[in-house]
């Protein structure tokens, strides 16, 4: 999108953003900002979602130097929320009202309120809750859509897991910062005291209460401008070792004078920091296979030497039967404390895939055999690391999907147009 479509996109919305107070009720006379294969996009939808997203932010009031990006941004999720509801209504995808019903009374209960509450709370900003109510129901026909189309394609080897798991591992062991950046390119030696003015100003700015994320998203020449800014949390060894020695000294909530980089000057945000986590209790999730000990030792091995090949750690139907009177559990995840401690030495010392030797305790046959262990650091289990990996190339697909829909669409800016026209 052209500045030049910002700038008046902003002559057309910026009293309505003002106003927050004022009723949501569109007036006569909005004018068309852009069209969606002959879906129109008001102005007032535009300060509609401005306002929304400024509540989501908790951000009370917008300064005039952040309502420019405010606007692109707002614009960009309306032309998008209508081509993925297109392209739904293409493939015969409908979202009911219902659907979109639940998502709201989710969202209010999670604030302690029902769905009048939060009708109320919106109105109440400016806000009429219709606005959330579209985003929801093509966020929700999006996902449906992306899913049905790509799903099967998706797949997350063992390796990757394990490599994921391991990132984590050496991620919790460390210090970490969840922190943003602005990035002011610097072509040449000359222009290097110009820029550290202007990295000086924007932090004036952001006292005055201009937010990070927005001056990050107008100016910064890093990727990560498309985000905010944001970088993600991360651990000091990651980072270059100028920036590292500044994380770590600045403090949660602190933004960094503009630090000198090859060919740029970064400005970092601290927004949070999380201490390197101790490892406590371990945890085991074992398939465990139990016989009376009544029965005849030899006919016990026999059954429970096939242990391993019940499949029992992924949750599903056995795959066979270990015989009459031995039983299989698949345990969930449990601390090493909740299991009789006669098994203790046995879990610590049993790696994954492996199965024990058979215990005789308490009238008994006991074999484990161990599906995933946890140091204690809190990690989450392979099963959702897996999901998540797969949540994420999903994601990818959605994207290049999504660009592929508005290439082949027509998407308008009346605005522009109507700007050249006027001569303004």
């Amino acid at each position: 999108m052209s500045m030049r479509l910002v700038g008046c996109v902003c002559a057309a919305v910026l009293a309505g953003i003002c106003g927050m107070a004022q009723a949501a009720a569109q007036p006569v006379g909005e004018r068309v900002a852009a069209v969606v294969n002959d879906d129109p996009i008001s102005t007032f939808d535009i300060r509609q979602r401005m306002r929304l997203m400024m509540v989501t932010q908790g951000i009370p009031e917008l300064p005039p130097e952040a309502i420019p990006q405010f606007q692109q941004q707002a614009l960009r999720e309306l032309v998008e929320e209508r081509l993925k509801l297109q392209e739904a209504e293409r493939w015969d995808l409908q979202i009911p009202d219902e659907a979109v019903q639940e998502e709201l009374a989710n969202m209010a209960a999670q604030g302690g309120g029902t769905i009048e509450d939060l009708t109320r709370d919106l109105s109440s900003q400016g806000v009429d809750v219709s606005t959330l109510a579209e985003r929801i129901r093509a966020d929700l026909a999006w996902e449906q859509l992306v899913r049905g189309r790509f799903g099967s394609r998706v797949s997350v080897t063992d390796d990757e897991v394990e490599s994921t798991m391991e990132d984590l591992l050496a991620t919790v062991t460390a210090d970490q910062y969840l922190i943003s950046e602005i990035c002011l390119p610097v072509s040449q030696a000359s222009e290097q005291e110009q820029m550290y003015n202007i990295g000086m100003q924007m932090i004036e700015q952001m006292r005055r209460g201009a937010p990070f994320r927005a001056l990050a998203q107008q100016y910064s020449a890093c990727p990560s401008a498309a985000r905010g800014g944001d970088i993600g949390w991360v651990v000091a060894n990651d980072l270059d070792p100028d920036l590292a020695a500044v994380v770590t000294r600045l403090g949660e909530g602190n933004i960094s004078r503009p630090i000198p980089q090859t060919g740029m000057l970064k400005m970092i945000a601290v927004r949070q920091h999380r201490p390197a986590t101790q490892a406590g209790e371990p945890g085991y999730m074992v398939a465990y296979a139990g016989a009376p000990a009544t029965m005849d030792r030899a006919e016990v091995e026999k059954g429970m030497a096939n242990l391993a090949r019940t499949n029992a750690c992924n949750g599903d139907e056995l795959s066979i039967d270990l015989g009459s009177g031995i039983g299989v559990t698949a345990l969930p995840m449990l601390r090493e404390s909740d299991y009789e401690s006669v098994f203790h030495d046995v879990l610590a010392n049993l790696e994954e895939g492996k199965v024990s030797d058979i215990i005789e305790s308490e009238g008994a046959y006991h074999r484990i055999l161990m599906c995933e262990r946890d140091a204690g650091y809190g990690l989450p289990p392979r099963a959702a690391v897996e999901n998540q990996l797969r949540a994420e190339e999903l994601e990818l697909l959605s994207r290049r999907y999504l660009r592929d829909v508005e290439r082949d669409s027509a998407v308008e800016m009346r605005l522009s147009q109507q700007d050249d026209e006027s001569g303004s």
